[in-house]
C-alpha cells in the first residue's frame, strides 16, 4: 500500500481492534460501518458455497484494507475470518467516502491502490487456472523477479498459489533452478 493511502488511514483511524484465530471480523449481510486495514497476521473473505465449499476472495495481509471493495455498499457479501491472530486499524467507512467526495489526491491515491489490488487478483487467478505445481511455482516465479521467499515463508507461498505446502516442498525438492530472497 502507498505510503499516502497509510498516512491517510491513520488520521482517520478511531482506534485498532485485534482478532483471535477463527474470529469473525464481519459476517455476510452486516452493515458496513469500518474499513481494516490490516497491521499484523492475516485474514480471509469467505463466501460459503451451497456444495459446503468455502471460496476465498481475498487473504489480507499487513498494509492491506478488508474487504476494499465494499466502501460503496451498504452490505457486506462475504465473512471475514481472522486466519492467525491479527491486528487491525478500524477507519469509518463514512469518514471514507467523504474524503473520496471532497480530497482529489485522497480519490487518486485510493484508485492507485485498488488498481494495485486489481492487478494482485488477476495474478491469483492466472496462477490459480495452471494445473501443475510446477506450472504455478513457476508462473509466481516469473511474477516475483524468479526469486523465491525465505525458506521459513514457504507455507505462505503455497498458500498463495493453492497448493498443499507438502505438493510446494516436493516440487523445491526436485532441484530446479530456483533463487532465494
Amino acid at each position: 500500500m502507498s505510503d499516502p493511502l497509510i498516512d491517510h488511514f491513520l488520521e482517520l483511524s478511531t482506534g485498532k481492534a485485534t482478532f483471535a484465530v477463527g474470529q469473525h471480523i464481519f459476517n455476510q449481510g452486516d452493515a458496513i460501518t469500518w474499513l481494516h486495514l490490516m497491521q499484523a497476521g492475516t485474514v480471509h473473505l469467505v463466501r460459503h458455497q451451497a456444495d459446503g465449499n468455502v471460496a476465498i476472495l481475498q487473504r489480507a495481509s499487513p498494509g492491506t484494507v478488508i474487504a476494499e471493495a465494499s466502501v460503496f455498499s451498504s452490505r457486506y457479501h462475504c465473512d471475514a475470518l481472522a486466519v492467525t491472530a491479527s491486528e487491525a486499524l478500524i477507519i469509518p467507512v463514512n469518514s471514507v467516502r467523504r474524503l473520496l467526495r471532497s480530497d482529489c489526491v485522497f480519490a487518486e491515491t485510493w484508485a492507485s491502490y485498488l488498481s494495485h489490488q486489481l492487478q494482485q487478483a488477476r495474478k491469483r487467478a492466472e496462477i490459480a487456472s495452471l494445473k501443475t505445481v510446477a506450472a504455478r511455482l513457476n508462473a509466481w516465479l516469473a511474477w516475483n523477479d524468479g526469486l523465491l521467499p525465505p525458506k521459513g515463508e514457504w507455507k505462505n507461498l503455497a498458500n498463495e498459489i493453492g497448493v498443499s505446502p507438502e505438493a510446494l516442498y516436493r516440487e523445491l525438492a526436485k532441484g530446479g533452478k530456483f533463487f532465494f530472497a
